[in-house]
């Protein structure tokens, strides 16, 4: 099989099960050769794919809505699911068990500024929770570690973090969890994608690498925290594994992580309506138009 390069869009514990692929060689065992380009900005994964810096990427389908809302004609698709749980949270400084969203009406909210899907999530839940989520004071310009800080220290009322703020601040007592957005049940965060074209030329090193990911999902729900955590390390340089293993046994717990590569129509209609309630997109691209689900099954069917 051809040599496949991987795009990351960037670093995150809630990537975990495609470092644990990674890790483990799970593509080389599938057949296939697979090297990551490393990525910090994660709109620009995409553009590393249309320009073939990539052959494909692992990130939000949130890219693939827009780039359908733009142009309806994006070569851009969506298949091998991962992550269809939203890994974002809601943090005060002390516990508040009995937190309702509506409570944000009186509270000022430090919201994501990395990476819009988090907010367009979190104001669709505000919404039906009957909230106008225009009215909530929010301090939008801001990175999480600095909202992070300012719940600490008592300037900021709540804020939307992901891991590993979360365990941190539990652990240390400085933060504690009020909201875990992966209540609102399946919304597709992150999968591969490539364009049309590169998944009819590249099918057999995609279907390898889709096995591969299967075979990393089977062995990530029968580790235990500590095993993956350990396993995928390398790629947190500096983090302390025990403080890994923690965010890996929430976000496990909460269910965010898939237990096989389909992705089902369910999680993409949450995120487009979200996107659609937040005015990023206009029309609905549709799941039939944006996701290629056939591959996968063609991936599963296969042995080798």
């Amino acid at each position: 099989m051809r040599p496949i390069t991987l795009q990351e869009p960037f670093r995150a514990v809630f990537y975990a099960p495609y470092y644990a692929a990674l890790a483990r060689d799970a593509y080389a065992k599938a057949g296939v050769s697979v090297t990551v380009r490393a990525g910090t900005q994660p709109s620009l994964a995409k553009d590393s794919v249309l320009n073939g810096d990539a052959h494909l990427a692992w990130g939000g389908p949130m890219r693939i809505l827009l780039a359908h809302n733009a142009d309806a004609a994006s070569p851009l698709r969506n298949f091998g699911a991962a992550i269809l749980g939203d890994p974002f949270f809601l943090i005060g400084r002390a516990p508040r068990p009995d937190f309702r969203l509506t409570d944000l009406r009186d509270m000022t909210l430090g919201t994501v500024s990395e990476v819009p899907t988090p907010w367009w999530t979190l104001q669709d839940d505000i919404r039906r929770a009957g909230l106008d989520p225009d009215s909530i004071a929010r301090v939008t310009d801001q990175p999480m570690a600095a909202n992070a800080a300012a719940v600490m220290e008592g300037r900021l009322d709540v804020a939307q973090l992901f891991e590993p703020f979360a365990s941190q601040m539990e652990r240390d007592g400085t933060g504690h969890v009020w909201h875990a957005a992966a209540s609102r049940g399946p919304t597709s965060y992150t999968t591969y994608y490539s364009t049309a074209a590169n998944i009819a030329e590249y099918a057999p090193e995609f279907r390898a690498m889709i096995r591969g990911l299967a075979a990393t999902q089977a062995w990530f729900w029968a580790a235990t925290p500590e095993e993956i955590a350990a396993t995928i390390a390398g790629f947190f340089d500096g983090m302390d594994q025990t403080l890994l293993a923690l965010c890996i046994a929430r976000y496990r717990g909460l269910g965010i992580w898939t237990r096989d590569p389909h992705f089902p129509p369910e999680p993409w209609n949450r995120l487009e309506a979200s996107m659609l309630s937040a005015g990023a997109i206009q029309r609905a691209p549709g799941y039939a138009h944006c996701v290629d689900d056939a591959i996968v099954t063609a991936a599963l069917q296969e042995t080798r």
